[in-house]
Parts: C-alpha cells; sequence; structure tokens
C-alpha cells in the first residue's frame, strides 16, 4: 500500500483518469437507471385466484379453496397458507419461505392446481401470479355528462390512442445525446377502471321461450355453434396450397341476432332477434364513478420493468395534451395521483438538500483548513458518490426516495477518511514538509486506520441486508449505496486525493496572505488557542477524575434507555408519511340496495366539500384538488390482493389534497375532520379514513383461527370487547360478517323426484335463468367480452320471480321451481378466510392519532397481557397471530438485533487488527452506547418519535462513531511507542486529533442538518434516522474526546490491579518495539 500510495502522488495524471472513468461511468449509468418513488419490490407471495362466477363463498370454499388447500399442504417452500373465500371468487395466498426461490414454488403450486379434479363446476381458468406492489405511476380520469356508452367509446379511444403513442424525439443536441444512453420513452400498460367491462347480453323471457318451444340450452347451442372460427386445413393444388376454414364469428348484437336458432322443415328460420332481446352493453353488476361530481372512467398507467417513471408520465402527459383539442368541449380529462409529480417533488427536495448539504460541509472544512485543500476533500463526494451510482445496475437497485435518502445519509460521511488523510498532510506541511513527500507520508501515516475505519463504517451498515420480508427488500437500499459510496471514498482519499495533494503550494510562514487566507487562519489559530485553553485542562481533570467522569456517562445511557422502556419517548414502527390523498371507505351491510350505498358515498362526498370550505374559510385557498367518488367497488386497494373489492354495499370517496409543502395541516388530521363532519352512515358496517402513503395500515391486525367455529366467533367478539376499553382505539371491525340473504335449494320434493330431475338439473336451470350461460368469449379489439344467455332484468328483481320460476322437466313440461324443491331463505357469509386449512377470522383497528394517549404498542401489549396470554385456556383450540404492521415489527426488530450483533462482532475485528489488540477494541467500541445518548436527546430536541427508522440511524450511528475512537486510540499508541507515560499519551492524544474528530463530526452534522431540519412534510418519515445519526455524532464527538481517554486509563488501571509488574513492562517493552519500526517506515522516502 505504501509503495502503490507513494507511485499515485507521483502521478497525478493516472489519479484523473480514474477519477475522470468513476465519474462518466456514474453520470452515464444515471441516465439509464429507472427512477421510481419507492422501490419495486415482490412480496414472497404467490397467489392462485380462480373466478367461480354466481357462487356463494361457502360454495366457493367447497369447491375452490379448500382442493387447493388440500393439493399444496405438503409442498415444498411453503410458509403459511392463507385463503379468502368471496362472492364469485376465491384466492388462495402462499408466502414463499426465505430459503425458496419464488419462481420455483409458483411453478410447483401450478402443476399440482392443474391435476385437481374435484373442483366445482362453472370455475373458470385458474390465475397464477407473483404478489408485487405495483408501479402505479399515474391516474387520469375522463369525465363528462354523457351516458356509459359514450364515456366508455371515450376512454377506449383514450386508452388505445396512449399505447400506441409515440414520443416526438429531441431537438437539441443534448437531449439527443442524453436519450441514446436513457433509451425510447412510452407507455406500455393503462388500465381501465370505474366502469364496467363489456358483455353481450341474450335476455330470453319465458314467454318467448314458450312460444317458440325453446330452452336456454338451445339457444346456447344454436350461438356456439353460429358464431365460431375454425381452421379446416389446407388444399395442395398444382397452384400451391391454399388455406380453408370456416369464419362466422360474432361481434355484435346485430350479427348475433341474425342467427338461425329454429330451422323448420319448410325452409323457414327463426332468428334469434325474434326469440331474445340481444343487448350490446355492459356487465350485469352496479357500477358507477363520479370525478368533480360528473360521470366518470379511470385509466390507470404502470411502469413496466426498467421503464422510467418521469419518462412515462411525460409520454402519458404529452399524448393527453395532443387529443384534447379533438374532444368535445363538455369532455374533461384530468391527471390525479400523479406519482411523477411526487417523485419530481422529492427529486427535487432531496437534491435541494444535498446542494445545502455539500456547502455546509465545504464551508466548514474550508474554515479549519486551507480552502484549497478543502476543495480537494469535497471533490471526494462527487467521485464516491458517482461510483456507487456505476455499481447501482450489480446490486439491482433504481433512483428512488430511499437511495437519494442515502445519498444524504453518506454525504457527510464519505470525507471522513478524506479529512483524516488530508489534515494529517496538512499538519506536515505547516511543519515545513515538502507537498510532494507530506502527500504520501501523510496518507501512509493514517492510512491502516483509515482503511479499518471505513471498512468498520461499511460493516454498520450490514444489518439493514439481514432483514427480509417487504421491509427488507426496501431498506436494502441504503446499504447498496452507502457501502459503495465508502469504499469509492477510500480509493479517492488513499490514490487520488495524495496525487492532488502533491500538487498543492508549500506553505512558507510569512508568505502574504489574501483576506480569505486570513480570516481561515485566524478560525484555524482559534482551535488551537480552544485546544490549549480548554480542552487540555478539561480532558487533564477528567483523566484525574476518570472514575466519575465514567459514572456520569453510564448514567446518562440508563437514563435514556429508561426514556425509552419507560415510554416518556412513544415508539412507532414506521414514521407517518405525509399523503397527498385521502379516502373513506365504506362498507354498508350485504344485501343492501346499490341506491342506499349511493346515498351513503353522497353524504361522505357532501362532507368532503364541507371540509374543503371550512380549510378555505381558515386559510384562504382550496383544499381539494379532484374528488372520485366511486359506488360498488373501492378502486384504492390496501394490502396485496390482487382482487379489487366489488359489490352493490361497497363504496368509496377518495380526495386529493394539496401538497404537503402548500400546506400546514397534515393529512391525518384533515382525515379526523372529515370523519366528524360525516358523522353515522346509517346501515353502514365499516367506515374507515385513511390516507393513502407508505407505511400506513391497520394499527392493531389480529388473526384468530381454528376448527370450532362457535369458540372462533365467541374468542373475536372477546377481542374486540377488550379493544373498545383501551383508550385511542378505533375503527374495530372483524372479517366475520353476515353476507347477503340468499336462497338455496336443499332437497327434491316428492313431486320433484317423480319428474325424473335431479337437483344439479333443477339448479343448472336456475343458474342459466338468474345469473345466465355463458355462451363464448370474444376478443374485440383490446377488450374481453363475455357473450351471456339469461332471463331480462324485469324477471331477476324479486324472490317470486325464483318461486315461480318454470322448471323444465325431461318430458318437456314447465313446473314452477317451487312445486319441485325445497327452498330455504338464509344469509350467506360476506367472506370467508382460512389460514393454514383452519377457518380464521381478521379483526382489525387503527388509533386516534389526533389523541396524545393513543399507542398501537400499548394496546397491543395491553391486549396480550390482559386477554391473549390465557387463550390457551379459554379457547384450547384457537390460535393468534398479529400481522400486518405488528408482524412486520416483530420480525424486522428481532433481525435488526441479531444482525447487528454479528455486525459488531465485525467491528470488533476489524478494531483489533490495526490495533494488534483484543483489548482494545473494547474501548474504541465503549462509545457505541453512550452515542444512543445522542440520538434520544436529538429525538426530544426535534419532537420526534422513536421508530424503525431511528433504530437503524442507531446502527449505522455505531459504525461512524468508531471511526474517531480508532484514530484516538492509535495515537494514544503512537505516544506510548515514543515512551510518553500513558496518561501523558491519553492527554496529548485527545489534543492533537482534536481538529480532524471535531472537523469530521462537524461534516457529518452539517451534511445531514438540510434534512434534520425540513419542514417539507414529505421529508417527515426520513428525519429519524437523519436525527439518531446527526446528533448521535454530535454526542459521541464529546464522548471521543473525554471518555475514550478515560476508559483507556481505566483499562490501564484494571491490567495494574491484575498482572504482576513485571510482566506489564515485558508487555511494554514488546508494543513499542513493534511499535517503533511501523513509525519509522512513515518517514522513510
Amino acid at each position: 500500500m505504501r509503495n502503490l500510495i507513494k507511485w499515485f502522488s507521483r502521478n497525478n495524471v493516472a489519479a484523473n483518469f480514474i477519477m475522470a472513468l468513476v465519474l462518466l461511468a456514474g453520470i452515464s449509468t444515471w441516465l439509464k437507471l429507472k427512477k421510481e418513488i419507492f422501490p419495486e419490490t415482490s412480496t414472497n407471495v404467490v397467489s392462485v385466484s380462480i373466478p367461480y362466477p354466481g357462487a356463494t363463498p361457502e360454495e366457493v370454499e367447497k369447491g375452490v379453496c379448500i382442493p387447493i388447500e388440500e393439493a399444496l399442504r405438503d409442498l415444498q417452500g411453503i410458509d403459511v397458507m392463507r385463503s379468502t373465500a368471496a362472492n364469485s371468487y376465491g384466492v388462495v395466498y402462499v408466502e414463499v419461505s426465505s430459503d425458496s426461490e419464488v419462481r420455483d414454488v409458483l411453478d410447483d403450486m401450478k402443476t399440482r392446481v392443474d391435476a385437481i379434479d374435484n373442483f366445482a363446476e362453472n370455475i373458470e381458468s385458474p390465475v397464477y401470479e407473483e404478489v408485487l406492489i405495483k408501479n402505479q405511476v399515474l391516474t387520469v380520469a375522463i369525465s363528462a355528462d354523457a351516458n356509459e356508452q359514450t364515456l366508455r367509446g371515450y376512454a377506449d379511444r383514450i386508452r388505445n390512442g396512449m399505447l400506441s403513442y409515440v414520443p416526438k424525439k429531441p431537438d437539441n443536441w443534448l437531449d439527443k445525446f442524453i436519450s441514446s444512453f436513457s433509451g425510447e420513452a412510452g407507455v406500455s400498460q393503462v388500465e381501465l377502471t370505474g366502469i364496467r367491462p363489456y358483455e353481450i347480453s341474450i335476455e330470453l323471457s319465458e314467454d318467448a321461450m314458450n312460444a317458440y318451444g325453446v330452452s336456454f340450452d338451445d339457444v346456447a347451442t344454436a350461438v356456439r355453434a353460429s358464431s365460431i372460427d375454425l381452421p379446416g386445413g389446407a388444399v395442395r393444388t398444382e397452384a400451391g396450397e391454399i388455406l380453408i376454414k370456416t369464419e362466422s364469428k360474432r361481434y355484435s348484437a346485430e350479427q348475433f341476432e341474425g342467427i338461425a336458432v329454429i330451422s323448420r322443415a319448410d325452409g323457414t328460420v327463426v332468428p334469434l332477434s325474434s326469440i331474445a332481446n340481444v343487448i350490446d352493453g355492459f356487465e350485469d353488476v352496479d357500477l358507477t364513478s363520479r370525478f368533480n361530481g360528473k360521470n366518470a372512467a379511470t385509466l390507470q398507467v404502470f411502469r413496466v420493468g426498467n421503464e422510467d417513471t418521469l419518462k412515462v408520465a411525460n409520454a402519458a402527459i404529452s399524448y393527453l395534451q395532443s387529443i384534447r383539442n379533438d374532444l368535445p368541449a363538455d369532455v374533461s380529462i384530468e391527471i390525479w395521483n400523479d406519482n411523477s409529480k411526487y417523485l419530481k417533488g422529492r427529486l427535487n427536495l432531496l437534491k435541494k438538500n444535498a446542494i445545502w448539504g455539500l456547502i455546509l460541509v465545504l464551508i466548514i472544512l474550508s474554515l479549519f483548513l486551507r480552502p484549497s485543500l478543502a476543495a480537494l476533500v469535497t471533490l471526494g463526494i462527487p467521485v464516491s458518490f458517482t461510483g456507487a451510482i456505476w455499481m447501482m445496475p450489480y446490486t439491482d437497485i433504481s433512483i428512488n426516495m430511499i437511495t437519494l435518502f442515502a445519498f444524504i445519509l453518506v454525504l457527510g460521511i464519505v470525507v471522513d477518511d478524506a479529512i483524516v488523510v488530508g489534515e494529517n498532510v496538512f499538519k506536515r506541511m505547516r511543519a515545513g514538509e515538502c507537498p510532494k513527500l507530506a502527500s504520501w507520508r501523510g496518507t501512509h501515516e493514517v492510512g491502516i486506520v483509515v482503511i479499518f475505519g471505513v471498512l468498520t463504517t461499511a460493516a454498520a451498515f450490514t444489518p439493514m441486508l439481514g432483514i427480509s420480508g417487504v421491509s427488507g427488500k426496501i431498506w436494502r437500499n441504503i446499504p447498496w449505496i452507502v457501502i459503495p459510496t465508502l469504499l469509492f471514498s477510500l480509493v479517492q482519499s488513499k490514490l487520488i486525493l495524495p496525487a492532488h495533494l502533491a500538487l498543492l503550494k508549500p506553505i512558507k510562514p510569512n508568505e502574504k496572505q489574501n483576506i480569505i487566507l486570513r480570516f481561515q487562519s485566524k478560525v484555524s489559530d482559534g482551535m488551537e488557542i480552544f485546544v490549549d485553553r480548554i480542552y487540555r485542562p478539561t480532558l487533564k481533570l477528567a483523566l484525574q477524575g476518570r472514575y466519575i467522569v465514567v459514572t456520569v456517562f453510564v448514567s446518562l445511557f440508563l437514563i435514556s434507555v429508561g426514556l425509552i422502556v419507560g415510554e416518556r419517548i412513544k415508539w412507532e414502527f414506521f414514521p407517518e408519511v405525509e399523503a397527498e390523498i385521502i379516502s373513506t371507505k365504506v362498507k354498508m351491510i350485504e344485501g343492501v340496495a346499490f341506491e342506499s350505498t349511493s346515498e351513503a358515498v353522497l353524504k361522505i362526498e357532501e362532507a368532503a366539500k364541507k371540509l374543503d370550505q371550512n380549510y378555505r374559510e381558515k386559510y384562504g385557498e382550496p383544499l381539494i384538488k379532484n374528488m372520485l367518488a366511486t359506488v360498488g367497488s373501492q378502486p384504492f386497494k390496501t394490502g396485496f390482493s390482487p382482487i379489487t373489492p366489488t359489490g352493490d354495499n361497497l363504496g368509496e370517496v377518495a380526495i386529493e389534497i394539496l401538497p404537503g409543502s402548500d400546506r400546514s395541516v397534515t393529512a391525518r388530521e384533515l382525515a379526523a375532520e372529515w370523519r366528524v363532519i360525516t358523522g353515522s352512515i346509517p346501515a353502514a358496517s365499516e367506515v374507515s379514513f385513511q390516507s393513502q402513503s407508505a407505511g400506513s395500515g391497520n394499527a392493531i391486525d389480529l388473526e384468530l383461527s381454528g376448527d370450532n367455529m362457535e369458540d372462533l366467533l365467541e374468542a373475536t367478539e372477546l377481542v374486540k370487547r377488550k379493544l373498545s376499553e383501551i383508550e385511542g382505539i378505533i375503527d374495530i371491525s372483524d372479517s366475520n360478517v353476515l353476507g347477503k340473504r340468499q336462497v338455496s335449494l336443499k332437497s327434491l320434493l316428492p313431486e320433484g323426484e317423480s319428474t325424473g330431475l335431479r337437483l344439479s338439473d333443477v339448479g343448472k336451470q336456475m343458474r342459466q335463468a338468474f345469473y345466465g350461460e355463458e355462451v363464448q368469449r370474444l376478443q374485440r379489439g383490446r377488450d374481453e367480452v363475455k357473450v351471456m344467455v339469461r332471463y331480462p332484468k324485469k324477471n331477476r328483481l324479486s324472490i317470486d320471480d325464483v318461486e315461480t320460476m318454470k322448471i323444465r322437466t325431461k318430458g318437456g313440461n314447465k313446473v314452477p321451481l317451487s312445486s319441485l324443491v325445497e327452498l330455504e331463505e338464509g344469509r350467506s357469509k360476506s367472506v370467508i378466510r382460512r389460514t393454514e386449512r383452519l377457518r380464521a377470522i381478521r379483526i382489525a383497528a387503527d388509533i386516534d392519532r389526533g389523541n396524545p394517549n393513543a399507542n398501537a404498542n400499548q394496546a397491543r401489549r395491553n391486549l396480550e397481557n390482559n386477554m391473549l396470554s390465557e387463550f390457551g385456556e379459554l379457547y384450547p383450540g384457537i390460535k393468534y397471530e398479529f400481522y400486518g404492521e405488528q408482524k412486520d415489527q416483530a420480525q424486522s426488530m428481532e433481525e435488526l438485533q441479531t444482525s447487528s450483533l454479528f455486525a459488531l462482532l465485525v467491528v470488533f475485528v476489524l478494531m483489533a487488527i490495526p490495533l494488534g489488540s483484543y483489548i482494545q477494541p473494547g474501548i474504541v467500541m465503549s462509545v457505541i452506547p453512550f452515542g444512543i445518548v445522542g440520538a434520544i436527546i436529538g429525538h426530544i430536541l426535534m419532537g420526534a418519535n422513536i421508530s424503525i427508522m431511528s433504530m437503524c440511524g442507531i446502527v449505522a450511528l455505531s459504525g461512524v462513531v468508531v471511526n474517531d475512537s480508532l484514530v484516538l486510540v492509535d495515537y494514544v499508541n503512537r505516544h506510548r511507542i515514543r515512551g510518553k507515560s500513558i496518561v501523558e499519551a491519553a492527554w496529548e492524544a485527545g489534543a492533537a486529533r482534536f481538529r480532524p474528530i471535531v472537523l469530521t463530526s462537524l461534516t457529518t452534522f452539517a451534511g445531514l442538518s438540510p434534512m434534520l431540519f425540513e419542514t417539507d412534510l414529505q421529508a417527515k418519515f426520513l428525519i429519524p434516522m437523519a436525527i439518531s445519526l446527526g446528533f448521535g455524532i454530535l454526542f459521541a464527538t464529546f464522548i471521543t474526546l473525554i471518555l475514550v481517554p478515560c476508559v483507556y486509563l481505566l483499562l490501564e488501571d484494571l491490567k495494574s490491579l491484575i498482572f504482576k509488574p513485571e510482566k506489564i513492562r515485558n508487555w511494554e517493552d514488546k508494543f513499542r518495539s513493534q511499535g517503533l519500526e511501523r513509525l519509522a517506515s512513515y518517514d522513510d522516502n
């Protein structure tokens, strides 16, 4: 290493080429990297969903979920298996164990499910997928005072145009150059929501069937036989091969109407139009959407693969601007929930913080070092950053909010090694040494401790790589930015920086200085005066009373821990992320009329308008930018379900509000006010007000499972009752909700059996009449269209219509349904959940964040200690487990603790190597617990809660704080080698390393300070990590300069008590002889 440093210090051209290579590689890689708000993340969950049209949850459970569960019960790689049975579909979710490949488990699942032969009849094909967090870019709302058919036409036209749109080529050479690296832009995936899918409905009445003597089967068979495309092979003629085929597929109502259903002997035919009413319309479900009060359809634009969020958004926006003038004046196109806008804002926010952090670092270095030297040290920041960017494709991470924050996090840390090197070279130059010699000598002198110091910092960030699950896949972005940045900073400080320092002018004591250098000299001299007059006496006093000093520091540490354990500082797993969309979901009692749900949604809309009015009166500007109201669906999904909830009893109102930077009221406070204005909603079983943001979710998410349904229901009610007694708990609900009213065919009556019919024959005819029989599916453009045969809607409105329906017997007679079968009225389940092949009930609750006494962790502990701990005695067959935030919290904290212990072991080893001791690393690492004191003080001063982000900051702090301690202990050893007493060595080393220790701490804090004092609400969830690291490093400076020398002497006191003086002298002699050889090499030419 010595010769390599020396060579580069004398060959600055080589150093500059390396620097240029790293800079160019990083910049070109930046242009190619995909940009997104949060990292694209898989969930280690795979699902198989099977539509079962018209089936109740009980039928879905028996006919879909249980067969799949039994087929997968012993499949290798499955951690947990859950299923959901709802109206018309079933989904089975499999959590893949961490030691298995998701794709392998998915392939094995497909093989087993495809082999199942006892599925219910009339199910559709299984859909297999890996559950991903989708990368939505923006939503386009198309609204007009028009009917559904017209609105759907506009939506189809815009969707098709957007998918085929090719953006204009850039005009200027710079944009062309950039686009050559970053590739083409365009839109690849658009989903239409908020409007019903197309359907061709063939409505067949009893009167028509009686008049023409046909049945549903006759009509369905005729349609299938007449609407068909069938290849017929080929004829090989002398002129060549000629293909032959049948081509009579029908695609519109008019074409279907011409199908001959009856062909008589006299040659006459009866077309479908004479028997049935063919409607080319929409699926037979109720669904409406309103955007800002007008009928609406929405297009959701997604980013696919490595596409850039900003480019996809720009392409979509550019296309919409190009067609606005082609649409009628009453058709409005609005972009909302535009994530690209949030990404731009956050990019600008973090860019601003990075620039100010860089400026502050440069100013601080310039005050205490020569400005030219400070500039060369600061140059390491862009070199290290571009080096890390160069490595990003190899670590499979993108440009996102987490990686950008990681760059700000490491901004002040990255120059620590360069500061130590630069300051040491500067000290030699001030002593009169030539820059060409001082550059490599000073670098080599601190080379070992700098290398191992950087490695310890890198090791401190590795615990974040040990977190599994979704959280782990997100937070791995931080170490994969920090570690490469630190390693490239090592290259910069060891090879490039010495080459640049060698070019500095020698320092001449009597040389005339300009005003900047005079000011810098005064500041630098002022620091030395402070060291001599304040620090040296203070350290001397502390060394004399070292036992008292250590006792005081230990007391501070215990007090800080007590504040956390005693919950004087509130703990939250994930800091609340400020949102710009608030949604209210309402779930009415199952079976209510669609009109009742519409009234409830309208009431919520009116409350939102009142909220906007209140804000306008108070702050003088409107709060709500856009509002989307949906009845019959809840498009803003929570969780990872691939199914969008639909039903007559579901509704949702989502409002887009002012950006967080433009308002002083949080989304949480606005949601609480909206709740109060809305008041109670009659017939509503669940109402929740949520801000759509990362980290959102239910504060309490508990699942009970067991095979005894009575015990399960009783236990559920007990838990809900206990939750209602805990202060601050709101929105308590469970998944065991009664569903719609249902009429079941129980058995054939004697009259029915005498006809020769089976119950399945009756059931099939009833399904054909009311749900309909799917004749075929058509691909019409980009849409799949079902063709259904059923009763007209007017014959499907009451239970009387069911009872009086005519069933066709095998003899051709028509008999009312009620005279053939025993009918039983009841209620179905709304949804059936299962976990590990047992019935399960999910209990959810939230906390009132406006209540200072509300705390999710306290509520959970209260629940566990006062009730759940006794579950084994009360309900022996019932299991319980927390999910959602609680499960993530427990798992993440456990993994973070385990990986942190391993990281500390690595840090210990990395300390022991340069110090050549098994004991002295304990001195260096003694600062780690006390760094936590600074982090706690910082949270108190900033009024922030402790969170998982704070814990990650504390873990990272442990590596950063040992750097200064390592350098200090190394200098104490050097003074001892030169023959000074232990007390003198500790005293002199503190003074000698005062400047670099203070500088590294100040630059770290300065790099983080723009983020620490950021007022933008969007940055709120990032601040706790910056608080831990920023304030922790400031307090650690005090610890390093005072506590570390005291602990060093304490260790020597302990050694003198345990070992004999003669043995200690032998150790000292050996220590000095080995050390003198090493010190001599620093001044060797």
